[in-house]
């Protein structure tokens, strides 16, 4: 099943899920465009400024989870760099997602790790400790619980629950039908306006 869902966009998934609540921020995205994750969460909660539960999720995972973070909006922290990258590659992890920044961005990119992050962030981090591991969190408007599937590619993220999957794989594979229809019918000169049956003075407003 996670093969098959791996194969969609993730702006097709969200479609097929009619939530657009299940899309993380915008801002978020693979520090490497070419990166691409797919796999069950597991949810971290880190306090802001810290990164002693990011460690402890990298061991509390395992092989081809996603470890997803939320900071408490304190972005500007590099939160993750090439150690702990390399740390989750032993552990064969399925990539990180987290609501904040990380650093060594050349050393992750070269490792071939999928990280999805807001950006780049020299500044280091504490060991104080708090939060939560393997807990439900938000981030932004979407609500991330423990085994919710993970999907990320150039386009951004989407969290979808387990208990929809088999609905949003029939809906997205009958989603890409009609576009590559849409697509061939383009090529053979038909407009836009007319595949969705609008008028010239539709488009104007």
């Amino acid at each position: 099943m996670l093969t098959k869902l791996a194969r969609f966009s993730t702006a097709t998934l969200v479609e097929s899920l009619r939530d657009y609540s299940a899309a993380l921020p915008s801002a978020i995205k693979p520090i490497d465009p070419r990166m691409k994750l797919c796999g069950p969460a597991v949810p971290v909660s880190s306090p802001g400024g810290d990164n002693l539960m990011l460690h402890r999720a990298i061991y509390a995972a395992q092989p081809g989870d996603i470890v997803i973070v939320e900071v408490g909006g304190e972005f500007e922290f590099g939160y993750w760099g090439d150690v702990m990258t390399q740390a989750a590659r032993a552990r064969r992890l399925g990539g990180l997602v987290i609501d904040g920044c990380v650093r060594d961005l050349r050393e992750i990119a070269a490792a071939r790790f999928p990280v999805f992050a807001r950006g780049g962030c020299i500044r280091g981090t504490g060991k104080r400790g708090g939060g939560t591991l393997k807990q439900p969190i938000s981030i932004g408007a979407t609500r991330i619980a423990p085994g919710d599937l993970i999907v990320g590619d150039r386009d951004g993220v989407v969290v979808i629950p387990p208990d929809r999957l088999t609905d949003v794989l029939a809906a997205a594979a009958h989603r890409v039908k009609h576009e590559t229809a849409m697509k061939r019918e383009l090529r053979a000169g038909k407009s836009t306006l007319a595949l969705h049956g609008w008028s010239d003075s539709d488009a104007d407003g």
